[in-house]
């Protein structure tokens, strides 16, 4: 497969954008909740911070949470700098499905080893470890020699978020580094899945079908973490994963099969969206057990939505379904078109690109 060679800026692209508003918006709630351009510690404590005893006391949700908080505004704009500069130049080339997996495992496994590496106390924000994923697969793209760029592209990036460190005395090194080695060795990975596909699977997955694959398998992995899977499958432990991974095998080979029949985009897209509301309605009423509207988070926006939420949690979570189901209707209208049309031309495409493919 030729190389890609990107200029110095790449126009971001949707998974881009779907990552800075979160984070712009989850930033920009605390600074209002504060009321200024910075967060207290306290406040990035409430809401997600990663701190030295999280994992001990299994709050794992903090490993995702932390990278979408920043202190002040200054560090949420070098941070969605970076993510703008690097994330446009690899979303376009390994598509919004790999990109969003690599920027969180990048997130979760930077934190990981940032945590590991500190000996004291701590409280860490922010996307940084996760921008730093992003260079590192870039750089792997290079070394695979699917990158058409100079060193310099590397020297002068790399340089520039050395140089940016260090001009803040408070940054965390050990998210940056297990941040960049995280990108760097998932990237890598998934080249090698890519490779392994090619034996395995007949069809190559339109990218809107890879996201939606890729957000239920991070509901599958959360509700795995739950008490309830493990009530409900009997399997503590690794056993569980291994049934998670085995029906997640599965469901991806009945997708692959139904992308080869004719009009099975259009079948696939349909079952995406049912499959997206039934996830929905299942965390509702999740959450709707084990909710209290008299719980105080300190967020009226939130207080009142438990108010509501909490006493209709069935109602809700049913609208929130609905919702769900049209949104993933309206944003995958054009595979849904090419699939109605289909007369048999579809299947024969995707399964020429899969031939075509060899690695990311």
């Amino acid at each position: 497969m030729p190389s890609f060679r990107p200029g110095f800026f790449e126009v971001p692209h949707a998974a881009v954008y779907a990552l800075m508003t979160v984070t712009v918006l989850a930033s920009g709630f605390c600074f209002i909740q504060a009321g200024g351009p910075a967060a207290p510690a306290e406040l990035l404590y409430r809401y997600g911070g990663m701190y030295s005893g999280a994992i001990a006391r299994h709050e794992y949700w903090r490993l995702l949470a932390y990278g979408f908080l920043h202190v002040n505004f200054v560090h949420l704009t070098m941070n969605m700098l970076c993510l703008v500069l690097w994330g446009g130049h690899l979303e376009r080339r390994i598509g919004p499905a790999y990109f969003l997996i690599i920027y969180l495992c990048a997130m979760v496994f930077g934190a990981i080893i940032g945590n590991g590496i500190h000996s004291t106390p701590y409280l860490t924000v922010g996307a940084s470890g996760a921008t730093s994923g992003i260079l590192g697969a870039l750089l792997c793209l290079w070394i695979l020699g699917k990158l058409d760029v100079g060193f310099d592209f590397f020297a002068i990036n790399i340089g520039l978020n050395i140089a940016f460190a260090l001009g803040n005395s408070r940054i965390d090194w050990g998210v940056h580094l297990g941040g960049f080695a995280a990108g760097l060795i998932a990237c890598a990975v998934l080249d090698i899945i890519e490779k392994a596909n090619s034996w395995a699977l007949r069809c190559k997955f339109p990218e809107a079908v890879k996201v939606n694959l890729t957000l239920l398998a991070c509901v599958a992995a959360l509700w795995a973490w739950s008490g309830q899977a493990q009530a409900i499958a009997a399997a503590p432990g690794w056993g569980l994963v291994i049934i998670i991974v085995v029906a997640c095998c599965a469901v991806v080979k009945m997708v692959d099969l139904a992308l080869s029949m004719k009009k099975g985009l259009a079948i696939v897209v349909t079952v995406s969206a049912a499959a997206n509301a039934v996830a929905v309605m299942l965390s509702g009423w999740a959450l709707g057990s084990s909710c209290s509207p008299r719980w105080p988070t300190g967020s009226i926006p939130l207080d009142n939505f438990l108010v509501i939420f909490c006493p209709n949690p069935v109602l809700i979570s049913g609208l929130a379904a609905i919702g769900v189901a049209a949104l993933t209707l309206w944003l995958c209208a054009k595979e849904i078109s090419r699939g109605i049309e289909d007369v048999g031309f579809v299947g024969t495409s995707l399964r020429a690109e899969r031939s075509r493919r060899h690695g990311l």
